[in-house]
């Protein structure tokens, strides 16, 4: 696939979506920037919410996985059902009684400045690493599969793209988001199911036997149930999906902003449950679409594994048109989760660490809203541009949740303590118990096999939070009473 032709669907892609932030910028406020108005229709927000979830990782990583992990992906998507059952009958009603404009005011309602400055600070680290490891993945594709038979540099290519996002966030902010997200969600699910029917065909697959065909096969094997230490087994990847869900949508300012634009907690809720049922089999097709491709580079002796497999195989074997739906499918997924994190940033941090509308008069909030986002563009740049240098070779996804387990652990203890207990904290304490928290974490992550046998895969989060937990515990204070 040429270069040029390429370059012509990226920048028709983005015509696209700053034509609708055009029609979407009905006036310049934080009102509009942080919350929409919450007017947004509950099924928009629900259906691009698929996009944000995804992203560009998913779009790549997810497939490659299949070949060493088979289906067992689906055992933690399974546990996301529930932790997304919790954020709808536990954090919603919580975040809608107060009134929030960043969920991480809770904190502060709860236990004081030092808590709600912690997690806000926690949030802002985990989102804007999170969301470069995003970016990175897509700017390599992209440089590899354009930029470079263009000879443009990496850093032209990853500040131009950056700089779009901005283009079309700078006003609007989440009003635009909401809808920005659902072109981008459509766009990613069409080329999903396209290279499904593409592929399919090339094996010689059609519908009377291609179900059969993925159920007979190996690579399909979804429950593992064998060995407990193994970071496959059921159970722990269940629990680990379930808290992954909870911390990074419920307890993830990003998501849940999107979440509080919707005009009533009950809209919120029905957005929370359809988007379940549709993200559940969505994840499935990407699976599927793993499997396939894996099958197509055995049968033809295609070295491509990993994150490498599904770029390799769409832009040098499987034609002009898997490689067109390759590229707009994953700048659609990359694209509707680093918009929502720049605005998610950028709403973060005027609210939580400036407290903008405590401190400034409305003309000037917007002001120093727009510097901040500004701000957060060029932070991504530089963090994106960093990793090209430092990242390991290693699957993205799996850094990318390992890395929130270790980030999101001290917010997981926090709210659980919030709201499963009445005690009062030493609330000075609570920046040193997050970090030693994160820090036992890693070390034990590192250190557990070679001790006692046992391979933690995502579920440190868990450990992380309850670390947390017990350290407030130990804060708790005492009445004089005793």
């Amino acid at each position: 696939m040429q270069p040029h032709l390429i370059l012509f669907l990226i920048a028709t892609y983005f015509g696209l979506l700053i034509l609708v932030s055009y029609f979407t910028k009905t006036e310049d406020s934080n009102e509009v920037f942080f919350k929409a108005k919450k007017n947004s229709p509950w099924y928009v927000v629900a259906f691009g919410m698929i996009g944000a979830s995804l992203s560009g990782v998913t779009f790549i990583s997810v497939p490659g996985w299949v070949e060493a992990s088979q289906f067992s992906y689906m055992q933690m998507v399974l546990g996301y059902t529930v932790g997304y059952f919790i954020i709808a009958t536990v954090l919603l009603p919580m975040y809608y009684k107060l009134n929030l404009t960043s969920i991480y005011s809770y904190l502060e309602t709860r236990f004081g400045t030092y808590s709600y400055k912690t997690g806000a600070w926690y949030f802002i680290i985990s989102r804007t690493i999170g969301a470069s490891f995003r970016l990175f993945l897509v700017a390599n594709v992209l440089q590899l599969l354009v930029f470079d038979a263009l000879n443009i540099d990496y850093w032209i290519t990853v500040s131009i793209t950056i700089f779009l996002i901005w283009v079309y966030t700078f006003k609007s902010g989440i009003k635009t988001i909401i809808w920005t997200d659902t072109l981008q969600t459509l766009f990613m699910l069409v080329a999903v199911g396209v290279c499904i029917v593409l592929i399919s065909d090339d094996l010689g697959l059609n519908s009377s036997n291609f179900i059969d065909f993925i159920g007979s096969s190996s690579l399909s094997k979804t429950f593992f149930f064998d060995d407990v230490n193994s970071v496959n087994y059921f159970w722990k990847q269940f629990f680990s999906g379930a808290f992954i869900a909870i911390v990074m949508t419920g307890l993830d300012q990003d998501m849940m902003q999107k979440n509080l634009t919707c005009r009533s907690l009950k809209d919120a809720q029905k957005n929370m449950f359809w988007f379940t049922i549709v993200l559940t089999i969505v994840n499935l097709f990407f699976l599927i679409l793993g499997l396939l491709l894996t099958v197509y580079a055995q049968q033809n002796g295609i070295d491509a594994h990993k994150d490498a497999l599904f770029p390799t195989l769409a832009n040098s074997y499987l034609g002009t048109s898997v490689a067109i739906f390759f590229i707009l499918g994953l700048v659609a997924a990359a694209y509707s989760s680093a918009d929502s994190a720049l605005t998610a940033l950028t709403t973060s941090f005027s609210i939580d660490i400036l407290d903008i509308e405590k401190r400034f008069s409305e003309a000037r909030q917007i002001a120093v809203r727009k510097q901040i986002h500004i701000l957060f563009t060029l932070v991504f740049i530089v963090v994106i541009i960093s990793f090209k240098y430092l990242i390991a070779d290693e699957s993205v996804i799996a850094k990318l949740f390992k890395f929130a387990g270790f980030t999101y652990g001290p917010l997981l203890g926090l709210y659980a303590f919030g709201l499963f207990t009445k005690f009062n904290i030493n609330d000075k304490f609570v920046p040193i118990i997050s970090i030693l928290s994160v820090l036992i974490s890693i070390f034990v992550n590192n250190y557990s096999k070679q001790w006692f046998g046992y391979e933690f895969g995502f579920e440190i989060l868990i450990f992380n939070g309850l670390l947390t937990f017990i350290g407030l515990i130990i804060v708790i204070k005492r009445t004089e009473n005793g």
